[in-house]
């Protein structure tokens, strides 16, 4: 038998943007505690299991799986523009909001661009941003933990390709508000893309909160970032997908994964889309228990900031990792950002319930 050839460690070559990529930190699973229940509420996932109807489709679809998918995702693609009163050619579809994002990145960004976004947001902004070989300018949220579209506007220069605005921000909660919106869209030059990702839409309650189709509509340089993986609760399946106008939404089908969005996924997000008056009960249920969190948290003497999505944020600061220490013992996996705070998603009621006292006694510690 001939031996197989070895490389020397370290002679492949890899690029020199993977230096500045920070790994991704996923939510960490529940750990098991002798005697309670664990609850997972680090990655604001949806905790009521599938539909049965979505369900169904899904092992409908799985009989198929030894077939490849419709690469163009033709059928979800012509409901969202039904459902969304939009032509069929402003859509993109692609592997969750994200690897939409990444495609997004593709399209605008090459070595020596700049992508502005606020700071702290959502993880794998410098992720994606690196990996285009692009630079962040990281804006800092202000003393409320929202958006500082002025501050954002004001670092824009002759090198910006692309704008993030998170609304609702994750980690932190707050929307940006319509009017802030307005302003800013009228200050950003007309041939840097601004991306509006509304991961978290549905769980919006806010009155000033934008309409962001009515902005995609009247700014060309407007799009839209959406996902089926929170509200909708296809977290598992990843499906998300972009609105804009026909120029940017036709380089995004030409930058996206082929066969990324599997026929699961499409089948499911479509079963999804014709059942959301009742996934719309489990977003009401899940609103109201992300007020009564707020409130219990704010009586406790926590400073919280307003939230429109599914998680809190808790501005921990140098507790941070004290905080998360005393959840995992209680059996909550909360996601702890060290040094700045603790993003703890709306789970099942006893683990919210769990949650707001493991804060009351770490308060009183």
């Amino acid at each position: 038998m001939s031996e197989v050839p070895t490389t020397p460690t370290g002679s492949v070559r890899l690029r020199a943007a993977l230096d500045a990529v920070p790994a991704y930190k996923p939510g960490k699973p529940p750990v098991e505690r002798a005697g309670i229940r664990a609850y997972k509420m680090s990655s604001n996932e949806n905790p009521y299991p599938p539909l049965p109807s979505v369900l169904q489709v899904v092992q409908d679809a799985a009989a198929r799986m030894n077939r490849y998918p419709d690469m163009g995702v033709r059928a979800l693609t012509d409901r969202l523009a039904e459902t969304l009163g939009v032509p069929a050619a402003h859509l993109a579809t692609g592997t969750g909001s994200v690897g939409v994002l990444q495609q997004l990145l593709q399209i605008t960004c090459e070595s020596g661009d700049e992508v502005v976004y606020a700071w702290r947001s959502f993880e794998a902004y410098p992720i994606v941003v690196a990996l285009s070989g692009a630079t962040s300018v990281q804006v800092p949220l202000d003393r409320d933990a929202r958006h500082d579209l002025d501050a954002m506007a004001a670092a824009i220069t002759d090198r910006t390709r692309l704008v993030i605005v998170c609304t609702p921000n994750n980690p932190t909660g707050p929307t940006v508000h319509s009017d802030e919106l307005e302003a800013f869209l009228g200050t950003v030059p007309s041939d840097v893309l601004v991306v509006i990702d509304e991961a978290y839409l549905e769980f919006v309650q806010d009155p000033e909160a934008p309409d962001a189709l009515s902005f995609y509509r009247r700014f060309p340089n407007v799009a839209v970032l959406r996902t089926f993986s929170k509200a909708y609760g296809l977290a598992g399946l990843r499906v998300g997908y972009a609105v804009a106008q026909e120029p940017v939404a036709t380089a995004l089908r030409k930058a996206a994964v082929p066969f990324g969005v599997s026929d699961l996924a499409q089948q499911a997000a479509i079963a999804s889309l014709e059942a959301f008056d009742q996934l719309q009960e489990r977003v009401d249920a899940l609103v109201l228990e992300r007020q009564r969190v707020l409130k219990g948290l704010r009586d406790q003497g926590w400073e919280v900031p307003d939230t429109e999505a599914n998680f809190v944020w808790l501005p921990l600061g140098e507790d941070t990792l004290a905080f998360a220490a005393a959840a995992d013992e209680a059996g909550l996996t909360v996601r702890p950002f060290a040094g700045e705070g603790c993003r703890c998603s709306i789970a099942e009621d006893e683990a919210n319930d769990r949650l707001l006292q493991v804060a009351e006694a770490f308060r009183n510690r």
